[in-house]
């Protein structure tokens, strides 16, 4: 078995915080659906041409722009482990 170590990147993220839907839906350039008032549906690569995987988003977790221009939610303890602000940017 090898060990790897991820590579450095910056990458773009907003907070859903139920009530910046339309500050997130500008960003990524698509209107949402919500499946409630706490959640909204986020398209990403794994959902294929049919979309039929959903990725939902809860209030809280971050909707996270990778180094491809995909877009993912993350949880916040996981967001939290993985990135740290880029202060020079």
């Amino acid at each position: 078995m090898a060990k790897f170590r991820k590579k450095p990147v910056v990458i773009e993220a907003m907070r859903w915080d139920g009530g910046n839907q339309r500050e997130i839906e500008d960003w990524m350039g698509r209107v949402l659906v919500p499946t409630t008032a706490e959640e909204l549906v986020i398209p990403t690569l794994e959902d294929g041409k049919q979309g039929q995987a959903q990725h939902v988003a809860s209030l809280g977790d971050w909707i996270i722009r990778g180094v491809a221009g995909e877009f993912y939610p993350c949880k916040p303890d996981i967001f939290a482990a993985t990135y740290e602000p880029v202060l020079d940017w």
